[in-house]
């Protein structure tokens, strides 16, 4: 497999928008190179034989039954807030905003 060259690592960045220096491009070069390689490899052991896998461990659903209960009385929540009005929570004001 060839290796990734500082010239296309600078096309990809121009595509992209990325404005990168040339320190920034010799380094993005080899990693991009071993990350490449590392594909290859793995493209290399992969077989028909070999089923793909998203996760190492089989997933169970983990929610509950969704069934509707009933929800809390808004007058008995609001009596125990420190100040409602007109069936609402009353807050003080923080943007300066008028009313």
């Amino acid at each position: 497999m060839s290796s990734l060259s500082r010239d296309e690592v600078a096309r990809v960045a121009g595509l992209a928008r990325i404005d990168l220096t040339d320190a920034e491009l010799d380094r993005l070069a080899g990693e991009l190179d071993v990350i490449v390689e590392s594909i290859a490899r793995v493209s290399e052991i992969a077989t028909p034989e070999v089923p793909a896998t998203s996760h190492p461990l089989p997933l169970s659903n983990v929610f509950r039954a969704d069934e509707p209960v009933a929800g809390v009385d808004r007058d008995a929540v609001l009596a125990a807030a420190p100040a409602a009005e007109d069936g609402k929570f009353l807050v003080p004001q923080i943007l300066g905003e008028e009313a």
